[in-house]
């Protein structure tokens, strides 16, 4: 029997983690596979034939990378950079690669074979593992105390009401429906904190649907005084989600995003407060410590004021808020209903430009508790 395998290296290549670029003697980009347009953010179409130095934009390059590359072409001699920083579209990231020259083909002329492996992100997924880890403590003890709030609240409304009947004076009901009030809105937060005990009800959604009713809902209560901007992938493939609760994140970023800017007027002196909402597939992303070989992107933008950077670390934290009025219950919600998905919310924010990335796994059919 015939055992021999025929193999399809292109597709092989492209399911590597590692991210592989190939450049000819002009230092031109030649091919990069699925892993380095993930890291790039950009497209074989659009990279191939642009320089490489494009792409590869040190910051103050005191290695001199033209060099480098130019000195492996005439020497054959490879070599590796540990820990170099890339900008990549205003961001920096930290990567280890090799370089070494490859000539596999007589038809080809010599080619560098760049191998980059970011080192970001085993130190994200050891950050990400211990924020869901302090996320779900914080969780359980708000929890614990909005349970034993509840119970004396009960008794206290009871006892008031039985006050009022039997004083019957209408110059005292004014203070006994006064905390009649205060308990009830009292209630009303000890059940946010404690949070939906229904569980999602799941089926193929599109994450459009959800992301438009949140949109409307946005601009209606906007007034026409914010830009939204949408910027879509409609070849998306739809997701297991509850659509109700896919609803309730997009609409509690958003709405977090409008007050900001509608809060911050004099930041908007010379351009227009605008909330961008974006999709795109994301390639090779670790959600919850589990990689994933692509998820669904949703982004949820503004130009505004940004978020406080001493609150940025903890934002998903029961209780933490950088708005006078919040409770700073929302964010934490949304990220516990986002885990229930086997998804997560990631937030990157500098003054003007703030971005919360909801990632949502598609290929799985199912969603983790």
């Amino acid at each position: 029997m015939d055992h021999t395998v025929t193999i399809d290296y292109r597709l092989l290549v492209d399911n590597l983690t590692t991210a592989i670029l190939l450049v000819d003697q002009q230092l031109n980009i030649f091919y990069l596979n699925s892993s380095c347009e993930s890291l790039f953010d950009i497209s074989l179409l659009r990279a191939s034939g642009q320089p490489v130095l494009n792409l590869l934009h040190m910051p103050n390059d005191e290695f001199n990378t033209k060099d480098a590359l130019l000195n492996t072409f005439r020497t054959g001699q490879p070599y590796t950079r540990r820990e170099a920083t890339i900008s990549v579209n205003f961001k920096d990231i930290h990567v280890d690669y090799t370089v070494s020259e490859i000539n596999a083909q007589k038809s080809y002329h010599p080619l560098l074979l760049i191998e980059l492996n970011p080192i970001d992100r085993m130190l994200k997924i050891s950050k990400e593992e211990n924020l869901i880890q302090q996320h779900q403590v914080a969780r359980q003890l708000i929890r614990g105390v909005a349970h034993e709030i509840k119970n004396p609240l009960g008794g206290i409304r009871g006892a008031t009401q039985l006050l009022a009947r039997s004083l019957n004076d209408p110059k005292y009901s004014e203070f006994t429906d006064i905390i009649i009030s205060e308990v009830d809105r009292l209630r009303n937060l000890a059940d946010t904190m404690l949070g939906s005990r229904q569980l999602p009800s799941y089926q193929l959604v599109n994450v459009h649907e959800p992301l438009e009713r949140a949109r409307a809902l946005i601009n209606n209560q906007s007034k026409q005084k914010i830009k939204i901007i949408r910027d879509y992938d409609l070849s998306l493939p739809d997701v297991m989600a509850d659509r109700d609760q896919l609803i309730q994140v997009m609409l509690n970023i958003s709405a977090n995003a409008l007050q900001a800017m509608l809060e911050n007027p004099a930041f908007f002196v010379e351009h227009q407060p605008e909330l961008i909402l974006r999709t795109r597939i994301q390639r090779l992303v670790t959600i919850n410590g589990v990689l994933n070989r692509s998820a669904v992107r949703i982004d949820i933008a503004d130009n505004g004021p940004g978020v406080p950077e001493d609150i940025l670390e903890s934002l998903f934290y029961p209780l933490v808020t950088g708005r006078a009025n919040g409770t700073g219950l929302g964010l934490s919600i949304a990220q516990n209903i986002m885990h229930q998905h086997g998804g997560m919310i990631e937030c990157q924010s500098i003054a003007g430009k703030t971005i919360f990335s909801l990632y949502l796994p598609w290929e799985s059919r199912h969603a983790t508790k």
